[in-house]
């Protein structure tokens, strides 16, 4: 599970957080202080990688910016300083169409799109409290890539501010992204190619 903030029983907010210091990073969800350890394993770095480069190239040039952790997301209600934000998330990979979002200290508002790549101690938050987090602020397009399963879930808004029914694609499927029209990903250069196995002849020891 992923560790919490445990030293003082209160919210925190925006503010608190850019007291701490930068040795260990941190998510704030509602409040509540997350520690963002351990470090991502050496899939996760690969998949996240390969998915920020297909992004980042296809956008060269255009409107829309790619990032990837650690970026801090502000996620303000309505027009709260960004002081008294309890919400600050460092998506794995995120886009922002909107160059009024950004500023230095990194993205103040919704991401057009936003990836997460599962790892064992985050996967029920990502799964479960991000994605409503996620859905509640208005990201358009959220993805959850699951390394152990080889598969990834898309969740698009709809018309009536939430997100529809998921679209699971598998390891070697190509996802066309709505929001990017002509950028088309090919997941079987996104997972790692799997080990083979060597199956021997059952004949040789009898």
């Amino acid at each position: 599970m992923p560790k919490t903030l445990n030293k003082e029983k209160r919210r925190f907010t925006y503010a608190d957080y850019c007291t701490w210091s930068d040795e260990k990073r941190w998510e704030l969800i509602d409040g509540i202080a997350y520690e963002m350890t351990p470090a991502p394993s050496r899939t996760h770095s690969l998949i996240s990688g390969k998915l920020f480069r297909m992004l980042g190239n296809f956008l060269e040039g255009k409107a829309c910016e790619v990032h990837h952790a650690p970026f801090d997301v502000r996620l303000p209600r309505r027009n709260k300083p960004d002081e008294e934000i309890r919400n600050v998330v460092q998506p794995d990979i995120l886009v922002v169409c909107d160059e009024g979002k950004l500023d230095d200290r990194g993205c103040r508002g919704a991401p057009d799109l936003i990836i997460e790549i599962l790892s064992p101690s985050t996967a029920s938050r990502d799964c479960i409290v991000k994605k409503n987090l996620y859905e509640k602020h208005g990201v358009k397009e959220f993805w959850l890539v699951d390394p152990a399963n080889r598969i990834v879930t898309i969740y698009t808004r709809q018309s009536d501010g939430l997100f529809g029914k998921p679209t699971i694609y598998a390891d070697e499927d190509v996802v066309e992204i709505a929001l990017f029209p002509g950028l088309k990903v090919d997941l079987g250069k996104v997972f790692p190619p799997q080990p083979k196995i060597i199956r021997e002849d059952p004949v040789q020891y009898l």
